[in-house]
C-alpha cells in the first residue's frame, strides 16, 4: 500500500464532443495530478469525482475507479486485474498467482501475532523515548515526529544501526520530493540510494556468517523459498517494500491521527481515559479511513472487462482510488461520521483481497504505540493557531506539515 497515483478533475464533456467509443454516454476525464482543486482539497475533489464520473479515463489512458463497489471488485478479481504493474521487481505486492502465494507466505511469517506481541515492548520503548525527548509543553509537527518514530521503530525491528537514522530521514524527504516531481531519473536515483543502504546491511550479514546479529534482516538473508535461497534482488525488494514506502506512510498516518485527536477533544479524552488495544486500533483505522494517506494503487487489466459502462481493454492501467472508495456515501453514509465498529468491515485503508497489506499488524502496533506515548506524556494535544497546516500534494495524502501544541 505504498504506491500513490492521484489525479485531477477536468472533464471533456463539452456539448458536441465526440463520444468515447469505449463507453457511450459517459465522459472521459482528463486528469492533472497537480490541478488546483486537488491541491486545495484532494478529498473534496475525489468525493465530487466519485459522484460525477465513477469510472474515468485520463489523458494517459489509465482508468480510475472511484466507488467502493468498483474498487473492491477490482481488488478482489485477481484473474482480471494483475498487480504486475512495475518494471521493477516488487515482492510480494507486484506478483500474481502461485508466485505471489509462495512469496506472500514467506513475508507473512514475519507478521504473525506471536511476533508482533514479542516486538510490542521494544516499539513501545522507542515511542516513549522519542516523546520524552520532545519538549512538553511545546510545539511539534506531527508528520516530522511520525517520520522520526517510523525510522527508529523500523530500525529496531530490523536490527539496523542508529547511525542510519539521519540518512533514512533525508531519504524519506528526498523520496517524497522525487515522487511529486514524477521525474523518472530523479526517482531512480533516490531508489538506488535506498538499495545501496539495504545492500550494505545485507552484505555485512553475509560476510559475518554465523557471527551475524540475530535480527530480522539476518533472518531474511537466510530465508528460502521453494527449496532455494532468496536472491539478492528478492531480499532487497522485500526490505524496500517493508521500509521504503512504509517510513513515509507512517509519518502521514501520524499526522492524520494526531491532528484528528487534536481537533476532537472528546475523542481524545476517551482515549486518554483508557481503552483496550483492539478498541484503539479500530479508532485508528476509522480515522485513517476519513483521511486516507494511502491514496491509490494500480492494476493492469489482463482481459476485456466492463466496469459500469466503460469498456477496459487488456493492458490498460486501472487505478484503485482508496481515498474515494473509503468515503463513498453508498457504503458509509456521511463519510465524515466516525463509526469505528460500524465501518470496520468496509474500511479499505489496508486494502482488500489477497494483496491486503501484509505489514498491517506492525503498522498498527507502531501507530498505537506512538499515540499512547504522546497522550501519556501530555495533558492535551491541541491545534497550533500560530502555524497553519499544509496538506500533502500529489501523489500523497494526509498532511505535509501538521503543527500541534503539546500541553
Amino acid at each position: 500500500m505504498t504506491e500513490h497515483l492521484p489525479w485531477d478533475e477536468r472533464a471533456r464533456d463539452e456539448p458536441g464532443a465526440p463520444p468515447d467509443p469505449r463507453g457511450a454516454g459517459a465522459f472521459v476525464a482528463d486528469w492533472n495530478p497537480r490541478g488546483p482543486r486537488v491541491s486545495r482539497d484532494a478529498r473534496a475533489a475525489y468525493d465530487e469525482l466519485r459522484e460525477r464520473c465513477p469510472v474515468a479515463r485520463g489523458a494517459d489512458g489509465a482508468w480510475t475507479l472511484f466507488t467502493h463497489a468498483d474498487v473492491v471488485r477490482a481488488a478482489r478479481d485477481h484473474d482480471t486485474f494483475s498487480n504486475a504493474v512495475s518494471r521493477h521487481l516488487q515482492v510480494p505486492n507486484g506478483l500474481d498467482g502461485a508466485t505471489h502465494t509462495t512469496f506472500r507466505a514467506v513475508v507473512d511469517r514475519y507478521f504473525t501475532p506471536d511476533r508482533i506481541r514479542a516486538l510490542a515492548p521494544e516499539v513501545t520503548r522507542v515511542a516513549v523515548d522519542l516523546v520524552s525527548q520532545t519538549p512538553v509543553p511545546g510545539a511539534v509537527d506531527a508528520v516530522a515526529l511520525g517520520a522520526r518514530f517510523a525510522v527508529r521503530a523500523q530500525s529496531a525491528w530490523l536490527g539496523w544501526p542508529a547511525e542510519l537514522e539521519d540518512d533514512l530521514l533525508r531519504w524519506v524527504a528526498d523520496n517524497r520530493a522525487a515522487a511529486r516531481s514524477r521525474d523518472r531519473a530523479r526517482t531512480a536515483e533516490v531508489a538506488r540510494r535506498f538499495d545501496a543502504i539495504i545492500r550494505g546491511l545485507t552484505d555485512a550479514r553475509r560476510l559475518a556468517g554465523a557471527a551475524a546479529p540475530a535480527d530480522v534482516t539476518t533472518e531474511l538473508v537466510r530465508e528460502t523459498v521453494d527449496g532455494r535461497a532468496l536472491t539478492d534482488a528478492e531480499i532487497v525488494s522485500i526490505l524496500r517494500n517493508w521500509t521504503g514506502g512504509d517510513l513515509g506512510s507512517m509519518a502521514l498516518c501520524a499526522g492524520v491521527v494526531l491532528t484528528y485527536l487534536a481537533d476532537h477533544p472528546d475523542l481524545q479524552a476517551r482515549v486518554r481515559a483508557g481503552v483496550p488495544d483492539g478498541d484503539l486500533d479500530a479508532v485508528l483505522d476509522e480515522v485513517l479511513r476519513l483521511d486516507d494517506p494511502f491514496v491509490s494503487n494500480r492494476r493492469v487489466a489482463l482481459e476485456p472487462v466492463t466496469v459500469r459502462d466503460r469498456r477496459i481493454a487488456p493492458g490498460d492501467t486501472v487505478v484503485l482510488s482508496w481515498t474515494a472508495a473509503n468515503r463513498d456515501p453508498a457504503v458509509f453514509g456521511d463519510p465524515d461520521e466516525l463509526d469505528p465498529l460500524g465501518h470496520a468491515a468496509d474500511n479499505l485503508v489496508w486494502g482488500t483481497g489477497k494483496h491486503v497489506c501484509p505489514g498491517r499488524p506492525l503498522a498498527t502496533l507502531e501507530l498505537r504505540a506512538l499515540v499512547r506515548a504522546v497522550l501519556g506524556a501530555t495533558t492535551a494535544v491541541e491545534p497550533d493557531p500560530q502555524r497553519p497546516r499544509v496538506r500533502s500534494l500529489a501523489p500523497f495524502g494526509g498532511y505535509r506539515v501538521a503543527p500541534l501544541l503539546l500541553r
